[in-house]
Order: C-alpha cells, then sequence, then structure tokens
C-alpha cells in the first residue's frame, strides 16, 4: 500500500491543531486524477487556515494548500493521461477539498490546467496562485486599454507574492513601474532588482486622508492590499486610468466617492483568481510561460524550503515576515 507524508489541520474543541501525517491513497478524496506533487507553494490563505478564527477553511481535518503542480499517476479522465504534467490552483482546493501540502493529491479534472510548454513544475509554483494573479491583474488592465506609453504604473504590497512578480512582470512588458511597500528601505535593492522605476513608501500613497480628487500620478495600478488605500489610489489615477483589486489585506471596506469615476473616468476591475474561467485561466498561464515570464527573476523571487517547514513558514507569513515567493519541493 502506497502511504505518503501530508501537513493536516484539525479542529479540536474549536482550536486548530496542525500535525505531519503518514497517510495511504485510500484517504483522499475520491476524484478523476490522482497527481504525484511535486511542488506546491504559500500563499497568505493557506497562513490564514491555521488561524482559529479562519474564514478559509470549511470542513476538518483537511490537508492546506491551494497550488500544487506534479505529475499524473492515475486517471479517470479522458483529458488527462499518466505522466502528464499538471498544475492545479484554487477552486476548492486546500479549502474544502485536499489542498497541495502533500506528496500526492486527487483532484477533479475540471480544476487542473495542463503545464504550459515553456514553464517547468517548480517555475509554474514559483508564480502558483499569486503569480497566477498577478498576470490576471495585468492581463485585465490590457484587455482595458493599457499600454507602456501611458504612464507609470503602480504595484502595492510590492515586496509580497503577488506584487513582486507583478512588479517583474511589468518590467519585462515594458512599463514604468513605482512600487510600494511597508518596508522601503529594506525592500529597495530587491524591488529594483525586480525591475522597479521607483520604490515609494505605503504613506506616499496613503498617510491616512484620502481626498476626493488628488494629483493625477498612474495611469493604472496593481493592487493585491485593498481596503482604505484602494480609495486613496483610485483618486490619484490619471485620465481613463485602471485598478485591478485582488486583495484584502489592507482590510475588506474601500470609502471613496464618485468623482474619480465620473470625471476621470476610471475603471475598477475586480480580480478573482479561485473561480476564473478555465479558458481565461489557461490563456494566462500561457502568457505566464511566454511574454510575461519572469525567469531571469525566479532566483531572487524563489524561496524553496522542505515540507517539514511549511508550519514555520507559514506563521512567518502572517506576521509578515516574508519575501517574493515560498515553494515547497515535495
Amino acid at each position: 500500500m502506497t502511504t505518503f507524508q501530508a501537513y493536516r489541520l484539525y479542529d479540536e474543541k474549536n482550536s486548530i491543531k496542525d500535525e505531519m501525517k503518514t497517510l495511504s491513497l485510500k484517504d483522499l478524496p475520491s476524484s478523476d486524477v490522482l497527481i504525484k506533487v511535486k511542488y506546491s507553494s504559500l500563499n497568505y490563505k493557506d497562513a490564514l487556515a491555521t488561524r482559529e478564527d479562519n474564514p478559509i477553511i470549511e470542513k476538518y481535518p483537511i490537508t492546506p494548500g491551494i497550488d500544487l503542480a506534479g505529475e499524473v499517476v492515475k486517471s479517470r479522465s479522458p483529458r488527462f493521461n499518466e505522466g502528464d504534467r499538471v498544475i492545479a490552483t484554487s477552486y476548492e482546493i486546500g479549502v474544502s477539498h485536499d489542498g497541495g501540502f502533500s506528496e500526492y493529491a486527487s483532484i477533479p479534472e475540471e480544476w487542473i490546467v495542463p503545464l504550459p510548454e515553456g514553464l517547468t513544475l517548480k517555475e509554474s509554483m514559483i508564480y502558483g496562485t499569486a503569480g497566477f494573479t498577478a498576470a490576471l491583474s495585468i492581463h485585465r488592465l490590457e484587455q482595458a486599454g493599457l499600454t507602456p506609453d501611458q504612464g507609470p504604473i503602480l504595484v502595492t504590497g510590492a515586496s509580497g507574492g503577488v506584487g513582486s512578480i507583478a512588479v517583474a512582470m511589468l518590467a519585462k512588458r515594458g512599463y514604468a513601474v513605482k512600487a510600494s511597500t511597508g518596508n522601503p528601505e529594506d525592500n529597495k535593492e530587491y524591488l529594483k532588482k525586480l525591475g522597479a522605476n521607483e520604490v515609494l513608501s505605503r504613506k506616499d500613497i496613503y498617510n491616512g486622508e484620502i481626498k476626493p480628487l488628488a494629483r493625477e500620478r498612474f495611469a493604472g495600478a496593481v493592487d493585491p492590499v485593498g481596503g482604505e488605500p484602494s480609495a486613496s489610489i483610485l483618486s490619484q489615477l490619471q485620465y481613463e486610468g485602471s485598478v485591478a483589486l485582488s486583495g484584502l489585506t489592507g482590510g475588506a471596506k474601500i470609502s471613496t466617492n464618485v468623482y474619480p469615476f465620473i470625471l476621470r473616468g476610471i475603471s475598477l476591475i475586480g480580480i478573482d483568481s479561485v473561480n476564473c474561467p478555465m479558458e481565461t485561466r489557461k490563456r494566462v498561464w500561457l502568457r505566464m510561460a511566454n511574454d510575461l515570464k519572469i525567469k531571469e527573476c525566479f532566483d531572487e523571487i524563489e524561496n524553496l524550503l522542505s515540507l517539514d517547514e511549511v508550519p514555520e513558514r507559514l506563521q512567518d507569513l502572517l506576521n509578515n515576515q516574508k519575501r517574493g515567493r515560498m515553494v515547497v519541493k515535495l
């Protein structure tokens, strides 16, 4: 009988406990495709899952990890065969369905993307959900008409997973990137290496005051932070500028007004990486292997760790003690 290691979460009297557990294949969900997981990655959503008051996990016990990449070892799907290299991110993975912090995963076929030519399994997890969110943000902004000649692009939370990759991707596309971070002195060299033209303090974007209309500073923005800072960004967009909003680490509420929308024609674009339609998902992953591929920055962004290191590093995420992307090798 095949046994393997998995990182598990349990609810014991309203207290979340974690454990490295030896499981067998029969412990996995009965899904279409059995995958030998080669790599996973850590996301803020995974870290939230370890908190007792988390809104993430729907049932226990569960193997968290919203990202995984590996090889098909068994399939009931006509779309996938043994030996196929695949990616699975988001949907219910690591939330109500056992996820990527495991040496094996059983995943429904409709949640799986074939690994695009031009990407390795490891590279796909340097991206993971964070990279996909960054790429989807840029994809949607460009669909809205954004081009490099329109002016600088702001990236908030620039030292984090989504932000780091967005900075590098935008720079590769020829955009002038202004990277905002809470620790500009510590992160300046890192962000410059990724391609940022200028590194700004978080307070340069939002100092606690939101004006109905502020000076036009940015042609667009990739914003994985959310909250009140997002309202401040809206007031600083150029005429017909757009912001792609994907996160809420800065809060869930935005206190804004109609002036930027009706006097400057700006757009607020919501980015959903969880239930993004599969055709769009495939198209964006293909771009991540081609015109958005940031191979020259992978070594700078990647932090490689083992499955045993996952619990400690998840706490680092909760404490905002990380930079770039944490990739798990299984």
